[in-house]
């Protein structure tokens, strides 16, 4: 059944989410994850885009994992702002301001097209069907309240490769929790908390404006962590005590 999605208009920011078929990994080597990177620097151009393995000329380059980039003045075409990313084994997360008419639907099929067909010839699966359960998912971000709480679930969003139930558990270990995430590659967090990674993949200027500074993303982040850890440790307590009387 296909995904509905909403009516993207230019300068609103949406939340958008896709994963593998079946819950499937869609990232299984390393080089997955750089390529995915990559094709969302190349595919956030209105400009038509020819992939490239990799690029050794003697010009202004931009190193993006195995891989470089051009970057020539003037050239790119900005369809959307990617404000935020994740990507995880079996699924990725964007945050995504439209800029140009149809810039977010026709950045998501250049992106789809430009993996799926990378990831179907290196894993020799071209007759296996979609690598995506379908159509993404896509919601719109309407307040700023709304925006902080989306990129700190998304910045997240690793914790659970280590402690699988933390959504609805809470995080045993905070401190680990909050290491681990300082340490994890695939993502933009650690741009936007001063850690150079995949710095012109993602434009931060409007992030850094409504969170007034990298700092505070990563004080917001942290404190996220540790208020529903002990929001989830005082329902444990509670449940327990009820428990016990009865």
């Amino acid at each position: 059944m296909a995904t509905k999605q909403p009516q993207f208009v230019n300068g609103e920011i949406y939340h958008i989410v896709n994963r593998g078929v079946e819950k499937r990994n869609i990232f299984q080597q390393t080089s997955d994850y750089f390529r995915f990177v990559f094709c969302l620097y190349e595919c956030n151009d209105k400009n038509p885009v020819v992939m490239r393995e990799r690029i050794n000329r003697r010009e202004k380059k931009n190193y993006i994992g195995d891989t470089y980039v051009i970057l020539k003045e003037g050239e790119r075409v900005l369809l959307v702002e990617i404000l935020a990313f994740c990507l995880m084994p079996n699924h990725f997360h964007l945050v995504l301001r439209q800029l140009t008419d149809g810039g977010i639907s026709l950045f998501m099929k250049k992106l789809g097209d430009a993996y799926v067909g990378y990831f179907n010839k290196k894993h020799e699966r071209e007759r296996m069907g979609s690598l995506f359960q379908g159509t993404f998912k896509a919601v719109l971000i309407k307040t700023n309240d709304q925006f902080m709480n989306v990129i700190c679930y998304v910045f997240t969003n690793p914790i659970e490769l280590i402690e699988k139930t933390w959504k609805e558990t809470g995080v045993k270990y905070p401190k680990k929790a909050i290491r681990y995430l300082e340490s994890y590659q695939w993502y933009s967090y650690l741009d936007c908390i001063g850690k150079k990674n995949f710095p012109s993949v993602t434009q931060r200027d409007f992030l850094f404006k409504v969170f007034r500074g990298s700092n505070n993303i990563k004080k917001f982040v942290e404190k996220w962590i540790l208020y529903k850890s002990e929001l989830n440790k005082s329902l444990r307590e509670i449940s327990s005590l009820i428990h016990d009387e009865e």
